[in-house]
């Protein structure tokens, strides 16, 4: 009898405790935090990658038309550009592109300023991460690309700032490859030597 008391009157900590307890174990096992992730992963307006092509340009699966799309505002070091030389941190940037990424689906948004489409077809997009992230801004911001300004585009003031303080702190290609400013403006890098 006294033992019912006792239960009746902490009922309702021992089932908090209880709830807390399996929070703590689905939380440790992973399964609860592989469930956040598969059901940011099945979003609606998620792509799934096809494949990679380079640092600024990726290939997705869009109800089953695969669409190449060349990233907004960020131009990364070429590398298998027709006439064009691998450039320093071109194969870097592209194995960047593609750790960033990794298995995720992306969420693709156009810019009100820019076309649609590029003069090769490919769709101008910027492209995020399932937790919010941009990639043509963790691309700039850690030295993989330049902020490419030879076009209009919504969030040029923020890709500029971004490349300003990586080259000031000489991260990524600013501090490892020459850079020089072309006849058009485009910033590029030197070629990678192939001796």
């Amino acid at each position: 009898m006294r033992n019912s008391r006792y239960f009746r009157r902490h009922k309702l900590k021992f089932a908090v405790f209880i709830v807390v307890a399996l929070a703590v174990v689905a939380t440790q096992s992973g399964w609860l935090n592989s469930g956040v992730k598969s059901a940011q992963q099945n979003q609606p307006g998620l792509y799934a990658i096809d494949h990679f092509i380079d640092g600024d340009t990726i290939a997705v699966n869009m109800n089953g038309s695969v669409e190449t799309i060349r990233m907004i505002g960020v131009d990364t070091p070429e590398t298998h550009r027709p006439k064009t030389p691998v450039q320093c941190y071109g194969p870097v940037a592209a194995n960047y592109t593609k750790s960033l990424i990794g298995s995720n689906r992306v969420r693709l948004q156009a810019d009100n300023l820019d076309t649609n489409r590029d003069r090769y077809g490919r769709l101008l997009r910027y492209v995020y991460l399932p937790d919010g992230r941009l990639v043509e801004d963790q691309l700039i911001a850690r030295g993989y690309g330049f902020a490419y300004t030879l076009f209009p585009f919504e969030k040029k003031p923020q890709f500029v700032a971004k490349q300003a303080a990586a080259k000031q702190a000489n991260v990524g290609l600013w501090g490892a490859c020459s850079v020089t400013v072309d006849s058009s403006g485009r910033e590029q890098t030197n070629a990678i030597s192939t001796n």
